[in-house]
């Protein structure tokens, strides 16, 4: 009988084991996985607004994008040219730093999951089994099953507890002998006054809330400012690459020219030290052909990682695209400044936050001030056994014990209720102040913006007509060096500028590029296409 019993518990013991290790398999990594990413998207979708901009390139890079995402392979196209609009998506779709943001994102939701959690009726379950073999005693088997709601706080601060409890003990030698019983347990407690109130409560999952949207509007203000940093970059380079060409084709013109003078000096018509002079300028022409050459390099290779390819990959920029800006020419956007400022403090995101924060501000000195009065909760318990022996199924509510009291909190010693209170008073001042400070700081934004606009445009149009000087000096200057009018040193000084001028235009050129695109960004009015490319 003995080994019987030993045999049927431990076969009971192992059942158990395998039905619990089965229960918790039954939940994969990847299933909690899904489900947060599923959780997390779904309060980011809810809490996104049309005026944020387009929904789409959020998600994390192990998460499946949606259809509109930018899908584009990180790796080289096979031309190894790569577009303007194939740079922004592949930045868009691959830069680490944009990764980051999303990510960033993505763990603020993955946060308020955490907080919603708080404040959810949160039901537990668990099975503990043992086996004790005692010389004296004999032996038993013994399970213990709870299950109920763990200590839960609701939204208005009613805090609650509640749980049974299942016990059920065999004596398996000696007398054999079974008890089985139950017990029924809770307790609750109902802020009725001052802070506790339900108010911290509150408090606590409405921040939670509010930092997700903030986060929202950061993250669609980032992706503005990522677009024209990768904008800017491109036509950076491109900018380096027209610079290399222009100070070959300036360091082949000094050749030429020093081999037309050193004929013209075997001649008798120039003078050897014009000879000389040429030499020194191909000198310095070939020194800044190699610098210029060095520079474009640099930039493209810290563009490459911009893109999130390796250095050594071999890429060019399409100088088309210098073009494109060329037919575009100058354009003014339609705005005078006082209607810029009025849209920027309408639509800058980075500012609707910090106007926000007031709110929160406010909603901390409220609640601080509550924390200095008196506090009073109302509290409950109940605890109920079952019958003896093995009457488990009737609770004994008759003779269960029952408590209800207050439970008050008064306001002698409020030393940290003090300090809290001060420091949300200052608090509240100081985000005024960052409040205010930021609203100047988009009137700036704007205003610089619009200033440097306009300068680039002006700069443009001077640089061309320079350009178109320089070269008719380069046209004269050759004529009459040929008649013998000029000295040699007045044609290479009218290549010099000639070089400064072709430089300066593609430099104004890019310049208003940058500052008409970084003008609609300051406003708040340039959106993200699902492309990553942009729109007004």
């Amino acid at each position: 009988m003995f080994y019987k019993f030993r045999l049927v518990t431990l076969l009971c013991c192992g059942l158990c084991a395998v039905i619990l290790f089965g229960m918790a398999g039954a939940c994969s990594p990847e299933y909690y996985k899904a489900d947060a990413d599923e959780e997390v998207y779904k309060i980011i979708d809810s809490k996104w607004q049309d005026s944020f901009g387009q929904k789409v390139n959020y998600t994390i890079s192990d998460v499946s994008p949606s259809p509109n995402d930018v899908q584009i392979e990180k790796a080289v196209p096979l031309s190894g040219k790569i577009s303007l609009a194939q740079a922004v998506a592949m930045a868009t779709a691959h830069n680490r730093d944009y990764q980051r943001q999303k990510e960033q994102l993505y763990l603020t939701a993955l946060s308020l999951t955490g907080t919603r959690y708080q404040y959810a009726l949160r039901w537990f379950g668990t099975i503990d089994g043992s086996y004790t073999d005692e010389k004296d005693n004999g032996d038993d088997v013994s399970f213990e099953a709870k299950g109920g709601v763990d200590k839960t706080q609701l939204l208005d601060g009613v805090i609650v507890n509640t749980g049974i409890v299942f016990d059920w003990v065999r004596f398996l030698t000696g007398a054999p002998r079974t008890s089985l019983s139950s017990v029924l347990s809770g307790d609750v407690a109902v802020p009725l006054l001052g802070a506790g109130a339900g108010k911290i409560a509150r408090e606590n999952l409405t921040q939670a809330e509010r930092n997700v949207l903030y986060q929202i509007r950061a993250f669609n203000r980032y992706r503005k400012t990522f677009v024209v940093s990768i904008v800017t970059g491109y036509y950076r380079v491109l900018q380096r690459r027209d610079e290399v060409t222009n100070s070959k084709n300036n360091y082949k013109r000094a050749v030429e020219s020093k081999q037309r003078l050193g004929m013209e000096a075997k001649a008798g018509r120039k003078k050897p030290y014009e000879v000389d002079q040429a030499e020194q300028r191909v000198l310095t022409a070939g020194d800044s052909y190699v610098r210029a050459q060095r520079r474009y390099e640099q930039q493209l290779d810290e563009f490459k990682i911009t893109l999130s390819l390796p250095t050594d990959a071999e890429v060019e920029l399409d100088q088309n695209e210098l073009k494109v800006l060329e037919k575009i020419g100058i354009s003014q956007p339609d705005y005078t400044l006082d209607a810029a400022i009025e849209t920027a403090l309408l639509q800058r995101l980075d500012l609707a936050n910090s106007t926000d924060s007031i709110d929160d501000a406010v909603r901390n000195f409220i609640l601080a001030a509550d924390g200095l009065g008196p506090q009073l909760n109302l509290t409950g318990s109940i605890n109920v056994n079952s019958r003896e022996k093995t009457d488990f199924s009737q609770l004994q509510f008759h003779e269960g014990a029952y408590q209800v009291g207050l439970d008050v909190d008064l306001p002698l010693d409020r030393k940290n209720q003090r300090n809290a209170y001060r420091e949300a008073l200052i608090t509240l001042e100081w985000r005024q102040r960052e409040y205010d400070n930021d609203m100047d700081e988009v009137k700036l934004d704007v205003r610089q913006a619009y200033r440097r606009l306009q300068e680039a445009a002006e700069s443009y149009r001077i640089q061309k007509n320079s350009l178109k000087l320089a070269e008719k000096r380069v046209e004269s200057t050759s004529l009459l060096l040929e008649a013998g009018r000029l000295r040699a040193r007045d044609l290479l000084d009218a290549q010099d500028d000639l070089l400064k001028a072709q430089n300066s235009v593609t430099r104004a050129l890019v310049d208003h590029a940058i500052a008409k695109l970084g003008f609609f960004r300051d406003v708040g009015v340039l959106q993200v296409r699902p492309d990553g490319m942009w729109e007004q």
